[in-house]
């Protein structure tokens, strides 16, 4: 199946992988997010889904036991090139995703709401997503609680890169060799070095 490619997307796929999440263990910030996001949305499925170059993996989910898909059916893959939320009330009425296989296969998505997880510097990740098994729709309000987690999202994401930043030793710095060897080198004795001094000779005279 075809899906939209953003024009950054070259650039967009270092940032993801810069973050060092993908294929990471489970974190409890981020599942509180995403039951968080089921809870109040009354949806029976929520994920935090990074799009990798040929997949989504999802660093978070709630009511299902999946871990990743392929990129070509990901509903997610499609929000990455919106400026907002994407909301598909009934897939089996949209032509991008009526033919999907998890919509005519199991687990049957027909709702979908997806908010982008966009970096401080402009790079859609992935998105935070809520999916229902029946058609519907989200409320204004509840469409704003969606796009607020998925701020959340990014700034624990943000978190998480710098501290690993700090953890990352720092390295060091080689000494040039010149250097390395003057430093224990010891100076010579007048005697090491063959000469005498001006009174010693005078003394012989």
């Amino acid at each position: 199946m075809r899906y939209p490619v953003p024009e950054n997307e070259p650039k967009r796929l270092k940032v993801l992988w810069d973050y060092q999440v993908l294929d990471t263990v489970p974190e409890a910030i981020f599942d509180e997010l995403t039951e968080l996001a089921a809870l109040i949305c009354e949806a029976p499925i929520s994920l935090i889904s990074l799009v990798d170059e040929d997949r989504q993996w999802f660093k978070s989910k709630f009511g299902t036991s999946v871990s990743q898909t392929s990129r070509d059916v990901s509903f997610c893959a499609h929000a990455l090139t919106g400026s907002g939320l994407l909301i598909v009330p009934d897939a089996t009425r949209d032509r991008r995703f009526s033919s999907n296989p998890l919509v005519t296969s199991d687990p049957r998505i027909r709702f979908y709401a997806g908010a982008p997880l966009v970096t401080p510097d402009g790079y859609a990740l992935g998105t935070l997503c809520v999916l229902d098994t029946k058609p519907r729709n989200l409320r204004p309000d509840l469409q704003k609680a969606l796009a607020l987690l998925a701020r959340h999202v990014v700034s624990q994401l943000e978190l998480r890169r710098r501290s690993l930043a700090m953890d990352s030793p720092v390295p060091k710095v080689p000494m040039a060799k010149g250097r390395v060897a003057s430093k224990g080198k010891k100076p010579k004795t007048p005697r090491e070095s063959g000469t005498t001094s001006n009174s010693g000779a005078s003394g012989r005279e």
